[in-house]
């Protein structure tokens, strides 16, 4: 909607140019407007709309038209933007209509069949009953959980169970709106022989993503009622018996890696062709298994033909790695410490995120000596520096590159008073020095006597130890000591 108004400035009417998206197209065309908004507050008071859900109902065509306001000069630019959105959604529903069953807005009300895999729960020999009664819930939650099992007995995969060991059940929200349910297995988990089945590595799943360009998630539609449970094993789960578990899919591991009920389909462009008509081939492929197996997605959690996706805690995109940005939103809007529970919970999250910043122990260094046992609660001004540094240096933390290993790799190690540490470092496709890894711990109380030779040496081994999955077999490498500076401008 073009500002450029073509009435005269004392009526109360005005012609305004308008850009519309519909669904024969895009349309210029005028439209009148009586006592139009004067004031940007005005035309901005519109509920919020995260960009990835606008892109979702833009595929799905739950969006019939588009208005843009914006200035005349810029109106072409725009509109060839919003043409190549709309190119690309449209290219994109092409494949996922055609295996709209595999995406539906509800499973199927049956239950699954045998995939030749069956979920068991082994119990540590000679356990007792696992029991913990069901605590007072609100109302709503109430609700959501009797709906939730009352849709799932009609389909037959839940039943009424007389087993002896019973687990709480409550409900949390979640990001996208609605209630997830969710179960206490505290005392059955604690009773519980661990799978042998190992579960994947976040640095693998990424790692693997190396020189992709362009990428898809999906999420399993409640991924925990797609695989048949034993029937031996039905009657460990209180009120009610889940009888399917989610299935990982190997079939299409080289390009669609998963962790539990995530799928991540990541493409790069090969042998002539681009990295779009490679990552539709991929999701054709991954879509026909699918479809084979019977496991179903949640499309409104889909991510298709994006050039970032969120993994695990971070966002993924052309060969970089970047903290989720609603993770350092909470970092750094954390008040500041008032005893060693707040401080434990803060450093969890930090701790999760330090991979992008440099020297993190060294910086928390002041904040970790307060969780010492013989330590007293003691909040000065040298904890509050550390905090805020922390605090500063993860909002403002590194991008990180993803390890390409057909490049050459080059270590940098340091060795402070109170830390040793280490990057594993690579030039892009650019020339540009990136870190790929940063690795620190402290020093332990006899290290911290070492000369500073033997820190660096120290620095090293630890060093080769922690990047030795990327060194052996890549042929020479650098790598320097004394003075860590990983800033490509520095």
């Amino acid at each position: 909607m073009s500002a450029g108004q073509t009435s005269d400035t004392t009526s109360s009417v005005e012609t305004l140019n308008v850009l519309t998206r519909t669904r024969t197209g895009l349309q210029y065309r005028s439209m009148e407007m009586e006592n139009p908004p004067t004031s940007a507050s005005e035309l901005t008071s519109l509920p919020a709309m995260s960009w990835m859900r606008f892109a979702k109902d833009l595929y799905d065509g739950r969006i019939e038209q588009i208005c843009i306001l914006s200035d005349l000069e810029r109106m072409k630019s725009e509109a060839e933007e919003l043409r190549q959105l709309h190119a690309a959604s449209t290219t994109e529903s092409e494949d996922t209509l055609k295996h709209k069953d595999v995406l539906p807005d509800d499973i199927p009300a049956e239950l699954p069949q045998d995939k030749g895999i069956q979920h068991e729960i082994g119990l540590v020999p000679d356990t007792k009953y696992c029991v913990t009664r069901q605590w007072p819930l609100p109302r709503d939650q109430v609700k959501a959980i009797d709906d939730f099992f009352e849709s799932r007995r009609q389909a037959g995969r839940v039943r009424e169970s007389k087993s002896p060991h019973s687990a709480p059940t409550f409900c949390v929200k979640k990001p996208q709106g609605g209630w997830r349910i969710v179960y206490a297995y505290n005392k059955l988990n604690d009773a519980t022989i661990l799978a042998q089945k190992p579960i994947p590595r976040k640095d693998v799943i990424i790692d693997s993503m190396a020189k992709s360009t362009i990428y898809s998630a999906l999420d399993l539609r409640d991924g925990f009622y797609q695989i048949l449970m034993r029937e031996r094993h039905r009657s460990h789960e209180g009120e009610h018996s889940k009888r399917c578990v989610t299935h990982l899919l190997r079939s299409a591991r080289d390009f669609a890696p998963s962790y539990f009920d995530d799928v991540f389909v990541h493409s790069p462009a090969v042998n002539g062709k681009t990295d779009v008509e490679v990552h539709k081939k991929h999701l054709r492929k991954l879509l026909g298994l699918m479809r084979k197996h019977k496991l179903y997605a949640n499309l409104k959690k889909c991510i298709f033909g994006a050039s970032e996706i969120p993994i695990l805690g971070c966002l993924v995109g052309k060969n970089v790695v970047r903290p989720d940005p609603e993770k350092v939103r909470v970092i750094n809007e954390w008040p500041t410490l008032s005893n060693v529970k707040e401080l434990r919970q803060f450093l969890d999250i930090a701790t999760y995120l330090c991979k992008y910043v440099e020297n993190y122990a060294g910086k928390i260094h002041p904040l970790s000596q307060l969780l010492k046992k013989e330590a007293e609660w003691k909040w000065t001004a040298e904890c509050q520096q550390s905090f805020d540094a922390v605090k500063q240096d993860l909002t403002e933390a590194l991008i990180l590159a993803v390890a390409d290993q057909d490049r050459p790799f080059r270590v940098v190690c340091d060795a402070p008073d109170v830390v040793i540490r280490c990057a594993l470092m690579q030039h892009d496709h650019e020339g540009r020095d990136r870190v790929v890894y940063y690795q620190l711990r402290q020093l332990k109380p006899a290290e911290r006597n070492y000369p500073v030779y033997d820190k660096e040496l120290l620095a090293m081994k630890y060093a080769l130890a922690k990047f030795r999955v990327y060194l052996l077999g890549s042929g020479p490498f650098v790598s320097t000591t004394s003075g860590l500076n990983t800033n490509p401008e520095g």
